[in-house]
């Protein structure tokens, strides 16, 4: 299967750079085709400007600005994200990339005023992320990243992907053994994807 890896990290030195490798790494001794983006490394602009909002309903040319990125996603059969939890949400490069990347025409279409799920390319879904809250904290505010990637991401696929969703919560009070189980954790379940 062809994998697209979105990576979102500022350092290449830090648990989630861990937690990549062991995905990439996993994936690829799996036999997965691995298109391996990392949006710090790459130098992805995350700022949708004026004019990519003025031009965003223009299926004809809204992609040109991120064509390579589109392409990218539209060739893929799988996506995994790995990315840390900041403040309840994605970093703002993650963010970006949904902005500027799964537009009108790509990853959903208009009919009748209503969306339709467009990518239905992508067949699985997989997640890998940190929170520093516990999981009692992220449940009592309603989980936005965790609703997005089960819910507003399979709705893009047209509701055929399967979601797993691997998170270490409670990073602020973790252990090097919690960080290992979960580098483990992680490494079994994407040898086996």
């Amino acid at each position: 299967m062809r994998v697209l890896v979105l990576y979102c990290h500022p350092n290449p030195e830090s648990y989630g750079a861990a937690l990549h490798r062991a995905v990439v790494e996993n994936l690829t001794a799996a036999g997965h085709v691995v298109d391996d983006c990392d949006l710090y490394g790459e130098g992805f602009d995350p700022v949708l400007s004026r004019a990519d909002r003025l031009g965003y309903h223009d299926l004809a040319a809204n992609t040109l600005p991120v064509q390579t990125h589109v392409d990218r996603l539209k060739a893929a059969e799988a996506i995994v994200l790995v990315f840390p939890v900041w403040n309840f949400g994605f970093p703002a490069m993650l963010k970006g990339y949904f902005d500027r990347v799964f537009l009108p025409g790509i990853s959903f279409g208009l009919v009748d005023g209503r969306t339709q799920g467009m990518l239905s390319n992508i067949r699985r879904i997989g997640v890998v992320t940190t929170y520093g809250a516990t999981w009692a904290k992220a449940t009592l505010l309603g989980n936005p990243p965790r609703k997005f990637c089960t819910r507003s991401l399979r709705a893009v696929t047209a509701f055929k992907a399967s979601v797993t969703y691997l998170a270490h919560y409670d990073m602020n009070r973790s252990t090097p053994d919690t960080r290992q189980a979960f580098v483990t954790r992680v490494a079994s379940v994407f040898s086996r994807w």
